[in-house]
């Protein structure tokens, strides 16, 4: 059974500033109060309280949603120095273009949704009643090179179950990044009472598919065609991993 974090704020305003922060990825105070029907004076008492109680966190003038994420890891191979680290909203131009520099290899397409849907919405993480999505990143310097993604269901016979992608893009493969972001995704879902996670593959990927077999990971299942990259049918290899 999922143990999502359940949400009680005990004040109608609080609850409509954390659904507003939560739904914009970060705000301001200004913002607040300029798109909100709450009494401005009441704002920073309600975000205090909000920060008080774990939901909200501010650092100057931006606020944002709080996620029980942990904290960033360094890590060294041969010349190559990167940190695995929660995602946060000024992450979102660089982990898109990760993404979707992944995907037009042609052989993650699932990565490519979730790219579209956060292009889409402009919003990484989210936390509300119907949706938790997480992002880990692995950056070298202040670029971001790969990314791990896990997200629930949002159907009560299903909320054992959450969907995780992972992906390093080219010139950064072969140095452990994908491992270090693999373990941090499964790790946080484990912590979020998630029991079995899944992740779909073109059967053309190969390297893909060996990289999930040796973490763990099996076929659970073959849908014969399911893609069509270019003029090529190319079935989709369902697989999962037991937490």
């Amino acid at each position: 059974m999922n143990v999502q974090r359940e949400l009680e704020f005990g004040h109608d305003d609080r609850e409509r500033i954390y659904d507003y922060v939560e739904r914009h990825g970060e705000c301001t105070f200004a913002d607040l109060e300029t798109n909100l029907r709450v009494d401005p004076r009441g704002i920073r008492h309600h975000v205090a309280i909000l920060r008080r109680d774990g939901y909200l966190e501010v650092d100057g003038d931006a606020i944002e949603v709080v996620f029980d994420d942990g904290t960033a890891e360094e890590y060294r191979d041969g010349e190559v120095e990167f940190v695995v680290r929660p995602a946060h909203q000024s992450d979102l131009t660089g982990l898109i273009g990760a993404i979707r520099q992944v995907a037009e290899e042609g052989r993650y397409i699932e990565a490519e949704s979730v790219a579209d849907v956060i292009d889409h919405e402009e919003v990484l993480l989210r936390h509300n009643e119907l949706e938790e999505r997480m992002f880990f990143v692995a950056t070298v310097g202040s670029d971001v090179v790969g990314w791990v993604h896990v997200a629930g269901s949002e159907l009560d016979k299903l909320q054992h179950t959450a969907e995780l992608t992972v992906g390093v893009i080219d010139n950064y493969r072969g140095h452990g990044i994908g491992s270090h972001l693999l373990e941090r995704g499964l790790e946080w879902a484990g912590s979020r009472g998630y029991e079995k996670i899944y992740n779909s593959i073109p059967a053309s990927n190969d390297d893909a598919i060996a990289f999930l077999e040796n973490h763990g990971w099996a076929v659970e299942a073959t849908r014969e065609d399911h893609y069509k990259l270019g003029d090529q049918y190319v079935d989709e290899v369902m697989m999962d991993v037991r937490l």
